[in-house]
């Protein structure tokens, strides 16, 4: 991906819930995820304040909180085949 359009998944894993459509790497299958960086989601999810610092758009891998299968999670920035906005906080 285009580090343009890493940075806005990013500005929106932030704000709200992204479903994240990426190609597994260990058995090559399709993963679809609800995920988000949102603080207020996360505290609502996990109990606890947690601070999402800034997130590096050149990195390979990016974390996230896995809305579906309520814990964290990451995927290769490379393996990501599609991404939309699916809830804004």
């Amino acid at each position: 991906m285009l580090p343009a359009v890493v940075n806005d998944l990013i500005k929106h894993l932030k704000e709200g819930v992204v479903e994240v459509t990426f190609e597994k790497i260990n058995n090559g299958g399709t993963r679809v995820m609800p995920c988000t960086l949102n603080p207020k989601i996360l505290e609502s999810e996990t109990g606890k304040s947690v601070l999402v610092g800034s997130v590096d758009p050149s990195s390979s891998h990016i974390a996230v909180w896995g809305m579906d299968v309520k814990a964290w999670r990451s995927f290769r920035v490379s393996t990501v085949t599609s991404w939309k906005p699916i809830r804004e906080e």
